[in-house]
């Protein structure tokens, strides 16, 4: 499936959202769908942007976590039906986009909750979804610097 409509769910999920489980379970998706989309252009994407998806993709990274929050079980998230990022500038656009929703609705979630631990898992993961938009919005200046190069395609799909 397509990452732009797959963040496109992701994000009108996440504005739908209104209790713990259903935003918790969305940000949960949102850090594997950053976490796919890395890998994807990591192993298939520009040159210029193969380290730092690397880096968004990996498993040891505090971007990859998902995150302490409770997640109710929902079987595999919708990442894993990714399979081409047919416009890479527009998509780490939609991405960072994403991210930055994430990050508001986990500091309200952050405001709103009275347990500690449930407080220092949002915090966690706030930093961790602006870890992760940070990432991206490399990503994207590496595109844009490398757009002067001849023979660079910056919207090259993958597929």
């Amino acid at each position: 499936m397509d990452a732009l409509r797959l963040i496109t769910m992701n994000r009108r999920a996440l504005l739908r959202g209104h209790s713990l489980e259903t935003l918790t379970a969305e940000v949960w998706e949102a850090q594997a769908l950053t976490r796919a989309v890395g890998a994807l252009l990591a192993e298939e994407g520009p040159r210029a942007l193969r380290e730092t998806a690397l880096a968004l993709s990996s498993p040891g990274g505090r971007t990859a976590e998902a995150t302490e929050l409770p997640v109710p079980c929902r079987g595999d998230p919708r990442a894993a039906r990714l399979t081409r990022v047919p416009d890479v500038e527009a998509t780490l656009l939609a991405l960072a986009e994403l991210l930055g929703e994430v990050g508001i609705v986990l500091v309200g979630l952050a405001c709103g909750v009275y347990q500690e631990a449930l407080y220092w898992a949002s915090v966690e993961a706030i930093d961790a979804a602006d870890e992760a938009r940070d990432r991206v919005l490399d990503m994207l200046r590496a595109l844009g610097e490398g757009a002067g190069r001849p023979g660079h395609d910056s919207t090259a799909g993958l597929r």
